[in-house]
């Protein structure tokens, strides 16, 4: 298999913000497809979520990641993966927020919308009936994290690493009925919508809505086609988050730093301190 860790050691690493073991030799070990391995991968994280709930960890919702294509080769992952959220990983505020470092393992930033559900979309969803779904959309930062050294790793080794999820700060919502009477206005003014991202108040990056898999609606919707794919997936509930993948790339961060993003319509702005 890709990885020699029992669920119990990947969570232990989790918690002690610690690297994984090197990666065997690829020559010594087996080669199955990657179709295996990515199966493997998300009952391997199936497991670690039955663990986080035993200890009194309340799952919120899900993660979507690499949505965004312009950055695939960078990472040599070239399709989205998914993870689980916890009430110990989110936290919600009105444009302005506070993350601890603390236990994190090489942690990034990236600039998302993220979904609020109001209701269970139905196996098979449209997007018109996902968009009757959701609640509300809001800007977010995902701080992200990898527990291979330098951000080298095999897609499921991402899966398995819990999507690379380390904490979601999620800004100020905004209703879709407010601005949007359906999903197709919905969708083109998420993928038309801007992110400038900046460090102590130097601009780093900048992106677009449509970055990632042409709208975020659009990836809420292939997320939710993969997660009833998945067996013993849990689905979507009323009032899980979603966040739907990084408008740009994704930023090393360290504690003392402030950053903030600039996003156009429908979304605010939303900056964070880490500490």
């Amino acid at each position: 298999m890709f990885i020699k860790m029992t669920p119990e050691a990947i969570l232990q690493h989790h918690d002690n913000g610690q690297l994984w073991p090197p990666a065997p030799d690829p020559s010594l070990s087996p080669n199955p497809t990657p179709d295996v391995d990515l199966a493997a991968a998300y009952q391997l994280a199936i497991a670690v979520r039955r663990l986080r709930m035993a200890r009194g960890e309340s799952p919120r919702g899900y993660k979507i990641g690499f949505t965004n294509r312009h950055i695939w080769p960078r990472y040599n992952v070239f399709a989205p993966i998914w993870g689980t959220l916890y009430n110990t990983t989110v936290t919600f505020c009105e444009g302005h927020g506070s993350v601890s470092l603390a236990s994190s393992c090489q942690p990034r930033i990236e600039p998302e919308a993220v979904f609020g559900l109001r209701s269970t979309p139905p196996r098979g969803a449209s997007v018109d009936e996902l968009f009757e779904a959701i609640e509300w959309v809001a800007p977010g930062f995902e701080l992200v994290q990898s527990h291979r050294l330098d951000w080298k790793f095999h897609a499921a080794e991402t899966v398995a690493d819990g999507g690379l999820h380390g904490h979601l700060l999620v800004g100020r919502q905004v209703r879709l009925k407010d601005i949007a009477s359906n999903a197709a206005q919905l969708n083109a003014l998420l993928a038309a919508a801007q992110v400038t991202l900046f460090k102590n108040s130097l601009r780093t990056d900048q992106g677009a809505g449509s970055n990632v898999l042409d709208s975020p609606l659009l990836a809420l919707h292939h997320f939710l086609q993969a997660l009833h794919h998945c067996p013993n997936a849990p689905d979507l509930f009323p009032g899980d988050v979603v966040t739907t993948g990084t408008w740009t790339d994704a930023w090393p961060v360290q504690s003392g730093e402030r950053w903030a993003a600039n996003f156009g319509e429908p979304l605010s702005s939303l900056s964070v301190e880490f500490s």
